[in-house]
């Protein structure tokens, strides 16, 4: 439905709006007018038509306020921990605090999943007295404060229910991590405990739209849906980086070079190049060695910048990419690693060298796409391979770069998964 608006920032946080938003905006205002209605009846207090919409369109506005303040509370915390927010973004399910990286320790991972509910119990706490205190003087805006009251209660309740991508599944997340001593363990108890939330609120929500004839039951089912979502995702998260631990770059590792000797002269190395097929993707990479010392990469953009004349006296050595200076990754190294540091690959490629130094392969984005989509037993044909290969990117729901940035301060990636 479109990107989020950004509308403005709160201590130093971007706050967003989905539009996705303005639906439960004006589906919410409409619910409330036509309980105002009811309620002010009922109570013998005479608020015209016009005053109905204006006290629901009210309530909505302090309703996602509270949203707002209860996403403040997580980002505020996070924070407090050296955690950058990325972004608060209000949308149509409520609202939701993006993060840079997790927190470092489980109980301050704890501390950012329960300071949410925690503002929203306060503000049910804040309104309960300011409806005590305008029952006798505005029982109108006591009624608005009693209705605020009931549903920031019922927004900390509902979070605080243990599954995953609620705060409840969070706090789970973080005690099962404190106590484990594995965050790996934590999410995939938090995500599974998810995962039977999510199935039995669309269970329920089918159940009360068929059987008891209850529309709201709707909302309770998409609910749902967006829980199952978000819960699979997680687990999808856990499976890649299962795949990126398990195995090694040795194991994954290409070979996209070719050896020249550092006494080839550039005329020399202009024609094989000329003669040589580029259509297919990049070319190999040109390794230059004298004898069996490598000395570095040679560079065919090196041709451009200096006179056709001057070719045949020129040796590919003195045009050449020194050895510390191509970007490498140890053999040995588990592919999250690879991943990691193809991100900040200027040509999405790496030299892997063998435990002496030296050279023993290359690895790139596709080398790491096969191994991890070996590993969870799917096929991809290889015209589609030879699209990521030239595009040098991930295909949909293998952002492995990602994934990977989200490894790096986890102390579990120094445990390898087991085939």
């Amino acid at each position: 439905m479109g990107k989020p608006w950004t509308i403005g920032a709160i201590c130093g946080v971007p706050l967003r709006v989905h539009p996705s938003w303005l639906i439960i905006v004006g589906l919410a205002t409409v619910s409330f007018q036509a309980q105002y209605g009811q309620l002010l009846q009922g109570r013998q207090l005479a608020v015209n038509t016009p005053g109905l919409w204006l006290l629901g369109f009210v309530t909505v506005l302090l309703l996602f306020g509270s949203v707002l303040l209860h996403e403040l509370g997580h980002s505020l915390v996070a924070l407090r921990h050296g955690v950058k927010v990325r972004s608060i973004t209000l949308f149509l399910f409520g609202g939701v605090a993006t993060i840079e990286k997790e927190c470092r320790s489980a109980l301050a991972a704890l501390q950012v999943a329960a300071a949410g509910p925690a503002v929203s119990f306060a503000l049910a706490l804040g309104f309960f007295l300011l409806a005590q205190l305008g029952e006798t003087v505005q029982p109108v805006a006591a009624l608005v404060c009693r209705q605020l009251m009931i549903l920031n209660l019922v927004l900390g309740i509902f979070n605080l229910m243990p599954g995953l991508p609620l705060d409840g599944g969070l706090i789970v997340k973080a005690l099962v991590w404190h106590f484990s001593g594995s965050r790996r363990r934590g999410v995939q108890v938090a995500a599974a405990a998810g995962l039977a939330l999510a199935i039995t609120a669309m269970a329920l929500g089918l159940w009360f739209v068929l059987v008891w004839r209850t529309p709201s039951g709707l909302w309770l089912a998409l609910l749902g849906w967006f829980g199952l979502e978000a819960a699979s995702a997680q687990l999808q998260l856990l499976r890649l980086q299962d795949q990126l631990l398990r195995f090694r770059v040795q194991q994954v590792q290409g070979r996209r070079y070719r050896i020249l000797s550092a006494h080839v002269d550039l005329q020399t190395i202009s024609r094989q190049l000329a003669q040589e097929t580029t259509d297919m993707g990049p070319q190999n990479w040109l390794l230059v060695y004298d004898g069996h010392r490598w000395l570095g990469r040679f560079q065919p953009e090196a041709l451009k910048t200096l006179p056709v004349q001057c070719w045949p006296r020129e040796m590919v050595s003195q045009r050449l990419q020194p050895w510390e200076e191509v970007p490498s990754i140890r053999d040995s190294a588990p592919l999250w690693q690879a991943a990691l540091a193809l991100e900040h690959a200027p040509e999405s490629r790496l030299l892997v060298l063998n435990g002496a130094g030296l050279p023993s392969g290359t690895i790139d984005r596709v080398d790491l796409v096969k191994a991890v989509c070996r590993g969870l037993g799917i096929r991809l044909p290889e015209p589609f391979l030879g699209q990521i290969q030239r595009l040098g990117g991930y295909p949909p729901g293998l952002q492995l770069g990602l994934v990977a940035s989200a490894m790096a301060d986890s102390e579990d990636t120094n445990s390898p998964v087991k085939p």
